[in-house]
C-alpha cells in the first residue's frame, strides 16, 4: 500500500476489514477510544505507539503508549518525531500540483517533456507516461523497493535518486502506462527528478519551502544528506526479521533510498495540519485539489481504498470518507486521515508489522478512532 518495505506492500493485498470488529469497538466510549487503541496495538508485533487526534471542534489531542526505548525503558515521548515514509508522497505532489497551478508543469504532458531521454529502458519509455500516471500509480514502471537490500545492509548506505531509477529501470515494465495500478516508488523518485528540473532547485528545498515553512510544521524535516539519526524527541525504531524474532534497533538509518518516495521525518500532529491545511484548500488551488481528488481503484490494496495524486480515499465504517496515505519505512509506520468535516487522525507505531493480522491492526484503529472523534 503506502509502504517503502517490500514485505508489508505484499502482505497488505490479501487484507479485508471485518464489519463486526469496527462496530464493536465503536460501542465503547468515544474519549476513551485513541488511547484504547494505542494500549492494544503495542506489545508483540509495535513496542510503542503514539499518536494525534483532531476533532471538529479543533481540539488536538496526544496519546502514547508502550516502550520508546526497549533497551532504557524509556516511555515513548509524546508527539516525538518519527519517519513517515510514504507519507512523503503527498509532500511531493503537494509540489507538484502547485506547478500545475503555476501553469509549469501540464498534469497530462509526458514525462519526456520535462526530462527529454531519461526513461528509455526495459520496455519503459517516457514519452508514454504521463505526470499524473506517476502521480496515481498507473504509469507502469517497476518498483525499484522490490530488489532493494534488507535494512541490515542497507541503513548505513548511500544511494542517490539516480541510483534509485537505475535499480527500477533495470527491470522490464510492469505494463503499458494507463492499463493498470501498481504502487511504484519509482514513478515518485522521477517526481522528484522532474521537479527539480523544472524549478532548478532541490526536491527536499521545494518541500520545505512552499510546504513545512508555510504551515509552521516545526517539527516536520526532510534529513541532510548522510544525516542518518532522528532530531529531536523521538521513540526508537525496531526491525524484527520474521513474527518473535528479536527486535534489532534501526532507528539510525540513512534514508536516501526513501528520497522523493520517502524520506521525511514529523510527528504525528504535524502530520495532521498538513492534511487539513490541504483538505481546506490552503496548499493548492481548488482546481488542483480537485484533480487530486479524482481516484482509481487500485489492484492488491486495502479493500474500499482508492488512490487519487498523492492521496488516498478511505472510506469510514461510521460512514463518509478521509483523505491520507499512510508510510512504512523500517522503525515506523504511520497511518493517517483527515476528514472535510475537521476530523483528523495519526497513529504511529514503532515497528513494521511481520503478519497479515499486524498490517492490519493499525489501519482497522485508524478507522475506529477517525469515527470517534467529535
Amino acid at each position: 500500500m503506502s509502504s517503502l518495505s517490500k514485505g508489508a506492500v505484499a502482505v497488505v493485498t490479501a487484507f479485508t476489514l471485518t464489519a463486526a470488529t469496527t462496530a464493536a469497538a465503536s460501542a465503547a466510549p468515544k474519549q476513551d477510544t485513541v488511547q484504547r487503541e494505542l494500549d492494544t496495538l503495542v506489545g508483540a508485533d509495535f513496542p510503542g505507539a503514539l499518536a494525534s487526534a483532531q476533532g471538529r471542534d479543533g481540539k488536538v489531542r496526544n496519546y502514547v503508549a508502550g516502550v520508546g526505548d526497549l533497551k532504557t525503558g524509556a516511555k515513548v515521548p509524546v508527539d516525538g518525531r518519527v519517519r513517515i515514509g510514504s507519507n512523503t508522497k503527498p509532500y511531493v505532489a503537494v509540489v507538484v500540483m502547485q506547478l500545475v497551478g503555476e501553469s509549469r508543469i501540464d498534469l497530462d504532458a509526458t514525462v519526456e517533456t520535462y526530462l527529454p531521454g531519461l526513461i528509455r529502458r526495459n520496455g519503459n519509455d517516457g514519452r508514454k507516461i504521463t505526470v499524473r500516471q506517476l502521480l496515481n500509480h498507473t504509469s507502469g514502471l517497476p518498483n525499484y523497493t522490490r530488489w532493494i537490500k534488507p535494512i541490515t545492509e542497507l541503513r548505513d548506505v548511500y544511494l542517490s535518486p539516480r541510483d534509485l531509477l537505475d535499480l527500477g529501470l533495470s527491470h522490464k515494465r510492469a505494463f503499458a502506462p494507463g492499463e493498470k495500478w501498481e504502487y511504484s516508488n519509482t514513478g515518485y523518485v522521477v517526481l522528484g527528478l522532474l521537479v527539480e528540473k523544472v524549478t532548478g532547485r532541490p526536491i527536499h528545498e521545494e518541500v520545505t519551502n512552499r510546504i513545512i515553512k508555510p504551515l509552521g510544521l516545526h517539527d516536520t524535516y526532510w534529513p541532510g544528506l548522510g544525516e542518518r539519526g532522528i532530531r529531536g524527541r523521538h521513540p526508537r525504531g525496531y526491525h524484527f526479521a520474521k513474527p518473535g524474532a528479536d527486535p534489532i534497533d534501526v532507528t539510525s538509518l540513512d534514508p536516501s533510498w526513501g528520497w522523493a518516495a520517502g524520506q521525511l521525518i514529523a510527528t504525528p500532529s504535524d502530520l495532521n495540519r498538513f492534511y487539513r491545511a490541504l483538505l481546506d484548500g490552503a496548499l493548492v488551488k481548488p482546481a488542483q485539489l480537485t484533480e487530486m481528488k479524482k481516484t482509481v481503484k487500485p489492484e492488491g490494496f486495502v479493500p474500499g481504498w482508492t488512490y487519487g495524486l498523492g492521496i488516498v480515499k478511505i472510506p469510514l465504517s461510521c460512514g463518509g470518507t478521509a483523505w491520507g496515505h499512510g508510510g512504512d519505512i523500517d522503525g515506523y509506520e504511520t497511518r493517517n486521515g483527515a476528514t472535510e468535516d475537521g476530523r483528523a487522525v495519526t497513529l504511529a507505531v514503532t515497528a513494521l508489522p511481520t503478519s497479515e493480522k499486524a498490517v492490519m491492526r493499525p489501519i482497522e484503529a485508524l478507522d475506529r478512532t477517525i469515527c470517534a472523534q467529535n
